[in-house]
Order: C-alpha cells, then sequence, then structure tokens
C-alpha cells in the first residue's frame, strides 16, 4: 500500500474518520485508499464492516476493491472517483441541470438500494454532498459507510445509536428528541441534499434578513426553501429566489419544481410524513414517464 500510495503522499479527501489517499495498484488501476484513523477498532468489528460493504453492488454505490488490517493498521481500498466528491462540484458552473438531476436520482437509487433491496438493511446516517462522489460520467455514487450500521430485516435496535451521528444541518430531528432510528433519518439528510442541488445553499444558512434591511430569526435550508415556495403557484419570484443563480437560467422548470416538492417531502419532522427512498425515485421520476 505504501508503494501504491508513493508513500501515502496524494492526499485527496479528509472524513468519516479517516483520510483518503490517492493510489496506482499493481494492475495499473487508480484506486483510493482509505486509512482509518480509529485504531481503537477491534479486527472483529472492522471486518464484519468489511464483510457488509463488501456484499453491496449497485451502480450508484462505491465499490470497494479490498482491504488491509494488520496490527492497529486499517486501509480500505476504492475505485477512484475521477470528479471527487458532490460537495466540490456545487461550486463550479459546469455542473449543469441535467447533471443535478441525474445526481439527485441516482443517489436516490443507490439509497433505495441500501434501505430496501439488499440483503440486510443498510443505513448510512451521514448523507451530505461530501458523500456522494462523482465518477467519469458525472453518475453519483454514494460512499463513505464509516457511520452506517447494519439492521435485520425486523426490530430496529438502539444499540450505540449516540455514536452514530451525522452531520451538523443533514440530520433528522429524532437523533436530539430521542426516538427510534430508522431510514427516514437517511430520507431527511437527502432532502436537504436535494436542496442544495436547487439551490446551490449550505444548511447553514445564517441569519435570514426582512425586507426592511433588519435581520430576524436565523432560519435553515428546508424552512428558508419552504417559506419561498409558499407563493410558487401565484407568482414567478420563487424561481429567482430558489434556483442557483450558477445555472444561470438554464434548467427544465417541471423538473426544479418536482425536485423542490420531493425535497420537502423528506424533510418534513414526522419521519412518517417522509416517503421512503424508492417512492422518492418514483416521485423524482414521474414527470419523466409521461
Amino acid at each position: 500500500m505504501k508503494k501504491a500510495t508513493n508513500s501515502f503522499s496524494q492526499e485527496i479527501g479528509r472524513g468519516g474518520g479517516g483520510i483518503v489517499f490517492k493510489a496506482t495498484l499493481s494492475d495499473g488501476r487508480v484506486a483510493a485508499i482509505k486509512t482509518l484513523t480509529d485504531a481503537n477498532q477491534g479486527e472483529a468489528e472492522f471486518l464484519a464492516e468489511v464483510s457488509t460493504i463488501g456484499k453491496l453492488n449497485h451502480m450508484n454505490l462505491i465499490e470497494m476493491w479490498g482491504f488491509c488490517a494488520e496490527g492497529k493498521h486499517r486501509l480500505l481500498v476504492y475505485e477512484y472517483m475521477e470528479h471527487g466528491s458532490l460537495a466540490e462540484n456545487l461550486s463550479l458552473k459546469a455542473l449543469d441541470w441535467k447533471k443535478r438531476f441525474d445526481i439527485a436520482v441516482g443517489t436516490a437509487r443507490g439509497l433505495a438500494y441500501l434501505h430496501e433491496e439488499c440483503l440486510e438493511w443498510v443505513l448510512h446516517c451521514d448523507i451530505k454532498p461530501h458523500n456522494i462522489l462523482i465518477d467519469s460520467k458525472f453518475q453519483p455514487k454514494v460512499s463513505d459507510f464509516g457511520l452506517s450500521w447494519l439492521l435485520n430485516r425486523g426490530d430496529v435496535k438502539r444499540s450505540n445509536i449516540s455514536r452514530i451521528r451525522g452531520t451538523r444541518g443533514y440530520m433528522a430531528p429524532e437523533w436530539v428528541s430521542n426516538l427510534p432510528i430508522t431510514s427516514k433519518v437517511d430520507v431527511y439528510s437527502y432532502g436537504i441534499l436535494l436542496l442544495e442541488l436547487v439551490t446551490g445553499r449550505s444548511p447553514a444558512m445564517g441569519t435570514a434578513v426582512t425586507d426592511d434591511g433588519t435581520p430576524k430569526e436565523k432560519t435553515t435550508l428546508a424552512a428558508w426553501a419552504r417559506e419561498n415556495m409558499a407563493s410558487a403557484g401565484e407568482t414567478e419570484t420563487w424561481k429567482h429566489e430558489i434556483i442557483d443563480p450558477k445555472l444561470e437560467g438554464i434548467y427544465d422548470e417541471a423538473e426544479v419544481l418536482n425536485l423542490v416538492t420531493v425535497a420537502l417531502q423528506c424533510v418534513q419532522e414526522d419521519k412518517d410524513a417522509r416517503p421512503t427512498m424508492s417512492e422518492a425515485v418514483e416521485m423524482l421520476l414521474r414527470n419523466e414517464n409521461h
């Protein structure tokens, strides 16, 4: 691994409990190698997590090629994503509306697979733009299962829930209100991600300003979007307020409206009112199928 990474010299990312390096394997493939910084993790726990990831196979999930567990060292070897993370791409004009829409749908499909289609349920618990990687064809791949845990079909257990947290701004209300943690926490985070795709804004909105310029109560991205969309059927102002100016007015209005509608359903306070991820996929594609 030291040779493949050129002595771990090319760092390409940090987060989720580790540092990621670019590497060239002996067969010529370019890989991303993640070194886990949690050296206290037992080998059995590590191998169980690796086994879980290795069983996951979907075009919208990052593919793991191998791993290393030697002494206190823990390494994971993944396919390398040429265009980096969605977080990096959101700041670029190159991310046009079609790419954003495809990323929204692909991410939803990857999560639907984790929640509903693989042999065991997997919750991600840290869905955000940094954990959505973009391949050479601008297709999204859900990555970083460092905070996820497996759920056998049936009872949802709250073991170790206190240390399984997401990222501020993307976390569902259940985390702080001590409610059972289900797949709906990922649905909530996904809704915030959709709002970012449309608006280009961070979930940390800061202090809002009233019409006369005076500051008012601090708001969230979800609350701000909901407020702006309240008048969508009556006026055209929502488009200027909501849609990322980096799109320069080039977008499909029906798709934008649909995406925001789905996002606001995903970020409802009541988890039972949120759709499942497979329902979210269907809603996103409802205009495409007509």
